[in-house]
């Protein structure tokens, strides 16, 4: 009896089988990943026995904009389609007497038709199709609940100081790699993935990346304040620090990202400013300006001095003795600097500057007649040719082994390459001479 149920179950499912089928998916929300395909089936289809996982030869899928359609089939992606419109799956292992030559194709049906009956009258096979979301997947919040630290530098002013920032924002992302996410996320889902189950995987993720984001945006001496107008480089930082967590695990890719104004604590910022106003006293004419603000306001307070405006007057003069300093000597200072910027000789483009004071540009001093000064790093060949490469361009020798290696003597900075330095230090700013020989 199992035996003649097993043979009617064969042959009946494969002949079910046996029409083409369509799949089709329709609009995915923006809370889905992946959905399942689903087969078309009106009230005129006469396939309405067929298998929902199997899918026959020749069989049509339909690919809209935004989506990509894989097969799987036995647990294995066997198709790959990212291109709107129909595609057609002609290398199925599922025969149909509607599709190829009859002959055989009546072939393949006899050779199924045994095999379903090996199964006890089941198919023994699995074939899905499903559809992935690669639109930008948007409004996906993000906030930090501890401060993260940022690096302020600002080498104008002299300033290199640790801060803690708090942001906010959202950003968006994209599935740029629907095998890895099927592989390594969602898998065989039954039905459809949404993006709540991993979104807070995510988030959390993508704050941890943030730190090392900022410190690239901080080598750049952005300043906090001004990060969420450098959100085009935030996002090629955040996508490298995540390459390795998302786009080579999961084939995801950060998209946009849109912050709100970074925050920093009072004190920090406090401490920037005061950094700020100190710098501007470095400039003569500056400290000049503001102490000549600070003595219009002394004088109006001396004014109204409540033991008279002499008494005022007598204690702001003490004052400005015992200070040392003026704003009339202030503005000679910034005048005399001024002169001495204007007086001083300026090297022409490619000029050099003789130790004699007299600025050149051939290879001898016009004033002196010395040799122009080789640049650092320079050795001279056998035969004469001074060179800065490895080998001599004249005569191709290498360079000897006993050639200069450059050190900063100012910070201990050494170059990657000993024998060619810079001409400045990257670290200190020093210029490389003779002095930095080891």
């Amino acid at each position: 009896m199992g035996l003649i149920k097993a043979g009617i179950g064969a042959l009946g499912g494969t002949l079910a089988d046996q029409w083409k089928e369509f799949f089709y998916c329709e609009a995915i929300d923006k809370d889905t990943l992946v959905v399942k395909g689903q087969k078309r089936i009106s009230g005129r289809s006469s396939n309405t026995k067929g298998n929902d996982n199997i899918i026959s030869n020749g069989s049509g899928i339909a690919v809209a904009d935004g989506q990509c359609m894989i097969i799987v089939e036995q647990g294995k992606v066997v198709e790959v389609c990212a291109e709107p419109g129909e595609f057609t799956y002609d290398s199925s292992t599922e025969p149909s007497i509607f599709t190829g030559k009859l002959g055989q194709s009546l072939k393949e049906t006899f050779k199924t038709i045994g095999k379903r009956f090996t199964y006890g009258g089941d198919t023994g096979k699995d074939q899905r199709v499903y559809y992935f979301n690669t639109k930008e997947l948007i409004d996906n919040k993000f906030g930090t609940a501890n401060p993260i630290p940022f690096r302020v530098v600002d080498r104008n002013i002299g300033l290199d100081i640790d801060v803690s920032v708090r942001c906010n924002g959202i950003y968006s992302y994209r599935i740029v790699n629907p095998l890895l996410f099927y592989t390594n996320v969602c898998g065989n889902v039954e039905s459809a993935y949404s993006r709540s189950e991993i979104d807070n995987q995510l988030k959390t993720e993508f704050v941890s990346a943030l730190q090392p984001a900022f410190a690239k945006i901080s080598e750049m001496e952005i300043r906090p304040n001004v990060i969420p107008a450098h959100v085009e480089e935030l996002c090629e930082a955040m996508n490298e620090a995540l390459t390795r967590k998302w786009t080579e695990t999961r084939g995801l890719a950060i998209v946009s990202i849109a912050m709100n104004p970074v925050t920093l604590p009072e004190e920090d910022a406090e401490t920037i400013k005061q950094a700020q106003r100190a710098a501007m006293m470095r400039d003569p004419s500056m400290a000049a300006a503001t102490l000549v603000g600070a003595q219009a306001d002394a004088m109006k307070m001396a004014a109204q001095n409540e033991n008279g405006a002499m008494m005022g007057f007598m204690g702001m003069g003490m004052a400005n003795q015992v200070g040392g300093m003026n704003a009339q000597g202030l503005f000679q200072m910034a005048q005399q600097q001024a002169q001495q910027a204007q007086q001083a000789p300026q090297a022409p483009v490619n000029g050099w500057t003789c130790s004699c004071g007299a600025v050149n540009t051939g290879k001898f001093c016009t004033n002196c007649a010395s040799p122009k000064p080789a640049p650092a790093g320079t050795w001279t060949c056998s035969c004469g040719t001074a060179n800065l490469s490895k080998f001599c361009q004249e005569c191709g020798k290498p360079r000897p082994a006993g050639a200069p290696v450059y050190q900063c003597d100012k910070c201990g900075w050494k170059p990657e390459d000993p024998e060619h330095p810079p001409r400045f230090c990257p670290e200190c700013g020093d210029r490389f001479d003779e002095n930095d020989i080891k």
